[in-house]
């Protein structure tokens, strides 16, 4: 059962937000969305203020914007709403699913919050092009630290040490920042639903007129609008499906497990810094850092141009990039190690 205070609080934090959106939209169709928004959230929060009022409790004070949604509205005047709607959708503002190009009852909806790290992945290719990208930081960062500790040392025991030290450290890095990205992007989205499921059992008519408002501001005729909008929360299988797309923008099909990814970019980073390592590992002697380049120059040119299945560019001229930019960071690395390990001895 939802505590009224807060409930009421988070209605009139909505409201002030939607205003703060319909200034900043001004003379934009979505602006008269945004304020009609408002006003539906600042009728909703009567309705919790009668819930206090009717069970004994004192009617709540007038309302006062904290620092953090008066932040968030200065930034709705500076950068608009379309760049903040993962931040808007996060504080129950409602209607953000109007800056995207799908149709109402549609699939294809915005990320969730606004949280995106640069693994996650594009269309139906996005778990293969997520582990390419942690096989390529693997390689590219530890046969830097291991070219630049090879340009300092000959010894292949500290270059290898080190090596396993990289590999240790920066898969358990990748797999923290990861499992932290993906649990932040579900956090919005949780929180969010469980408003929504207990609106959708307070006042579901209120509920199908938001939508319908949010319909309409896309296209559809009001008659049109109402008939979609009550038809969906009529259907509690699918309400709040409904209702996290269409109202908050969130999309639940593009959250993954945060586990999963941790347990994922640990794995596909690991193997990109194994494979400059395994000729020291395995014993190739003087002739363990040539190897390593040749390896690690292979395996480069190979993740460029699997890569281009992603951009469309040719594979030639992807593979050859990709080696070019790893070989210059090793490059550099190296040269570094060099004149570190001579001004040293």
């Amino acid at each position: 059962m939802s505590n009224p205070l807060e409930s009421w609080s988070e209605e009139q934090r909505s409201a002030y937000l939607y205003r703060a959106c319909a200034e900043a939209e001004s003379g934009t169709a979505r602006a008269d969305l945004f304020r009609r928004l408002a006003g539906e959230a600042e009728a909703q929060a009567t309705i919790w203020r009668a819930q206090l009022t009717a069970s004994g409790k004192p009617a709540p004070q007038p309302f006062v914007p904290d620092v953090r949604t008066r932040l968030v509205a200065r930034l709705v005047h500076v950068l608009g709403p379309r760049r903040l709607r993962g931040v808007l959708a996060a504080m129950k503002v409602r209607g953000m699913a109007v800056y995207s190009k799908r149709e109402p009852g549609g699939h294809s909806a915005p990320v969730a919050g606004g949280v995106e790290h640069r693994h996650r992945g594009l269309g139906g290719g996005g778990n293969l092009r997520a582990a390419v990208f942690g096989v390529n930081d693997g390689l590219v960062s530890n046969a830097s630290l291991i070219f630049g500790v090879a340009g300092a040392s000959a010894d292949p025991v500290v270059v290898l040490m080190t090596g396993v030290a990289g590999l240790t450290a920066g898969a358990f890095a990748m797999a923290a920042g990861e499992f932290v990205s993906v649990r932040s992007q579900r956090e919005p989205f949780e929180y969010q639903i469980g408003l929504e499921r207990a609106e959708l059992a307070e006042y579901p008519d209120a509920e199908a007129q938001e939508l319908a408002l949010i319909y309409k501001a896309k296209g559809l005729s009001g008659s049109e609008a109402q008939r979609v909008a009550k038809q969906l929360v009529a259907d509690p299988e699918h309400a709040l499906d409904t209702l996290a797309r269409e109202e908050l923008g969130l999309n639940p099909d593009e959250l993954g497990s945060p586990w999963g990814a941790a347990i994922s970019s640990l794995l596909s980073f690991a193997v990109g810094a194994a494979i400059p390592l395994l000729p020291f590992a395995l014993g190739a002697g003087k002739n363990a850092l040539i190897i390593t380049v040749l390896l690690t120059a292979v395996a480069l040119f190979a993740i460029g141009a699997t890569l281009s299945l992603f951009t469309g560019r040719g594979a030639l001229v992807s593979g050859l990039r990709m080696l070019l930019l790893g070989g210059l960071a090793g490059a550099v690395t190296y040269s570094v190690g060099r004149l570190f390990g001579v001004g040293i001895s």
